[in-house]
């Protein structure tokens, strides 16, 4: 279970995450970024972005100096249901012809205890770019059967796609509206490590 902490920065033991610094490319095959919202006030559609990539700059010894940089494209959306992806690629949503791209840059990382942490960062949608906080929780590490070293991650965070400009909705005839505005995000993250090191902060 994913928690969401707000106490100050916690002190892991010295080594613990060690081993792990160095960079890493997130490896989509083994990755997954979700979302759900709310449909027709009733129930919660679910969808996934099938193409993105990103890159972790950890530093095990100092978690809170480590960076993360991701971008996805929009228009790799999949909710299961083509039309559907259509209108949300679409001017009313997205807009993957002008907009094919959304990222995100880490700020910072606050360890909160146990291998959980929260990131923080900006999240550009559009032409839009605001901040954004995901709980994270550290699943694991280890050489697969390739002898690639690799990472694993969940997260969890909820927006409110509004802020972004993505507003359009459609009235519904009992009361409310057909699309809920609050989206939350469920990141899945396998990351393969491409250099050993990484150099200190000055």
């Amino acid at each position: 279970m994913l928690r969401n902490r707000t106490q100050n920065t916690v002190l892991f033991p010295a080594g613990r995450y060690t081993s792990l610094t160095g960079i890493y490319t997130i490896d989509p095959v083994h990755s997954t970024i979700g979302f759900s919202v709310r449909h027709a006030m009733i129930s919660n559609v679910r969808g996934r972005f099938d193409a993105f990539e990103g890159l972790l700059k950890l530093d095990g010894s100092r978690p809170e100096r480590s960076e993360v940089y991701a971008s996805v494209q929009t228009q790799s959306l999949h909710t299961g249901s083509r039309d559907r992806d259509t209108h949300l690629t679409g001017p009313d949503f997205f807009d993957s012809a002008l907009f094919p791209l959304m990222a995100f840059r880490s700020t910072g990382i606050v360890p909160v205890g146990n291998d959980d942490f929260r990131l923080v960062g900006n999240l550009r949608i559009k032409d839009v770019e605001l901040p954004v906080g995901i709980e994270i929780t550290f699943g694991g590490a280890g050489q697969d059967s390739y002898g690639q070293h690799r990472v694993g991650f969940e997260g969890r965070a909820t927006l409110r796609r509004s802020d972004w400009g993505l507003t359009w909705n459609a009235p519904l005839e009992a009361g409310g509206v057909l699309v809920g505005d609050k989206v939350t995000l469920a990141l899945d993250i396998s990351a393969v490590r491409q250099e050993q090191q990484v150099s200190p902060a000055a």
